[in-house]
């Protein structure tokens, strides 16, 4: 293990993290709220802190093996979220716990929060949360990729740890940093349109570009107390439905779709027919409840209602416009199990993905249809291309683990003295990205304890990095050549 040029890497990564903390000065020199010395105290340790790693480890081979690129992703990933609490600690004056949580929670897409009465924050630390989760969005680990080789250090061992989803191998062009590139070009070009569209159904400029950072990032932190909820329009919910799903799809679709100018490849992607499938069936038994119980008028204004909350849940957004923990029978447990499929691998949603789960399905009828033909072999295809045993394999591998670790944390949320409601959901909202919860998380974070908070961090953690790349780190085989 070359644990000296992992730390060389992430000393150049925290660096350039660093010089996103310049961007909340001038919104703080433009609303003249006071808060330009809290960013650029946090600017200056951080790029300080940065300097000091590289400048220790700047003799180090800069060649990375695969073994670097998981060291890579988990240390770079604590070190950004500490780094991140820096402007809470000094703004809002959250205590460590506080300030680490919201950081994490930003840079995760979780969405979850410990701060109330958001519409009291500064304009400058407003913005900072939205920035967060945009960044956190595609990764800046990835963006990193595209900026590393021109400074002499491959990116794809990074990449692979990285990338969300079970096609770690793909790449949607043949050189990575250029995969890379594409991927913030249209990740960009989508949050500009989602800003133009939000601004011109009626949001102020701030509110369009801080909204457009969450929805696309599918992060869920809103500008305002009441999230979308404040702004009273069904325009801007059909709005932050259209790209809520963009961002819940794979980019590398998105890049198919854009090279070949037509809607098509959206048609062709299994995994993107299946999520959208499973959206449609999930809005059709909602509306319908919604309806039928007359927690809504009309059939009209249940689907508009369900819409808009499946899709923010399911894309693990998190946005709020109703409150769904008091819809009736069953429906505010049914939509936190549905943040368990999440979006589509090779998106910025959270979940297990769809990819996984109609790899389990297919798997699970092929097993129902071995009972009966127990000589047949039978292998499992996605769009018609036959999938390796191996990949098969993980995934079953994936699904085990995670259902492990969920037991396990959720119990350590009880142990915390949280009711087993709110320690499931809590343990489900961190885990998932997704950010609202049940009980006692409802609606934030901010009356559980320290320890609570701190499991949820390490959920948050797990579910952005899905789960192997950190819990790899606590096997002595790792650490052996």
């Amino acid at each position: 293990m070359r644990f000296g040029s992992s730390l060389r890497v992430v000393g150049l990564l925290s660096i350039g993290f660093s010089l996103t903390m310049l961007p909340p000065v001038a919104v703080s020199i433009w609303y003249q709220d006071q808060q330009v010395a809290h960013f650029l105290k946090s600017f200056v340790i951080a790029f300080s802190g940065g300097l000091a790693v590289w400048l220790a480890a700047r003799h180090q081979d800069s060649t990375l093996r695969r073994k670097d690129g998981f060291v890579v992703v988990t240390l770079f990933w604590v070190a950004l979220s500490l780094l991140g609490a820096l402007p809470f600690l000094f703004g809002p004056h959250l205590d460590f716990v506080d300030a680490f949580f919201e950081a994490v929670s930003g840079f995760t897409t979780t969405g979850a929060t410990v701060i109330t009465h958001i519409d009291a924050l500064p304009r400058s630390m407003l913005y900072y949360r939205q920035q967060l989760q945009w960044l956190g969005g595609m990764g800046l680990v990835v963006l990193a990729v595209a900026i590393l080789p021109l400074l002499g250090i491959g990116g794809m061992r990074i990449y692979r740890a990285e990338t969300p989803g079970p096609m770690k191998e793909e790449k949607i062009t043949p050189r990575l940093a250029q995969s890379a590139r594409t991927l913030w070009v249209i990740y960009l070009l989508l949050t500009l349109a989602c800003a133009l569209a939000y601004w011109l159904a009626g949001m102020t400029p701030f509110d369009a570009i801080g909204h457009a950072f969450a929805t696309i990032s599918t992060g869920g932190f809103s500008t305002h107390d009441a999230s979308l909820g404040y702004f009273h329009s069904e325009t801007i919910e059909s709005i932050a439905t259209v790209f809520m799903l963009a961002g819940g799809i794979n980019f590398s679709v998105h890049f198919l779709a854009l090279r070949d100018k037509s809607l098509l490849p959206y048609f062709r992607d299994v995994e993107v027919r299946t999520f959208l499938l499973f959206v449609s069936a999930a809005l059709l038994m909602v509306a319908s409840i919604l309806w039928l119980t007359g927690e809504n008028p009309s059939l009209a204004h249940a689907t508009v209602s369900a819409y808009f909350e499946v899709v923010s849940i399911i894309t693990s957004t998190g946005f709020g416009a109703d409150d769904f923990t008091l819809w009736p029978l069953f429906l505010p447990v049914f939509l936190i199990f549905i943040s368990f499929i999440g979006g589509c691998g090779g998106s910025t949603a959270g979940g297990m993905k769809v990819m996984r789960m109609l790899l389990l399905f297919k798997q699970g009828l092929r097993e129902i249809h071995n009972l009966v033909h127990p000589r047949s072999v039978r292998p499992i295809k996605v769009g018609g291309r036959i999938l390796q045993e191996r990949t098969v394999e993980a995934v079953w591998g994936f699904f085990a683990v995670y259902i492990v670790v969920f037991v396990i944390l959720t119990l350590a949320m009880m142990a915390t003295g949280l009711d087993q409601v709110s320690a499931f959901s809590a343990v489900a909202t961190s885990i998932n990205n997704l950010g609202p919860g049940l009980g006692e998380v409802a609606y934030n974070f901010a009356g559980v304890g320290a320890d609570a908070k701190l499991i949820s961090v390490f959920a948050m953690l797990l579910g952005r990095l899905e789960i192997f790349t950190i819990l790899v780190l606590f096997t002595p085989s790792f650490w052996l050549d």
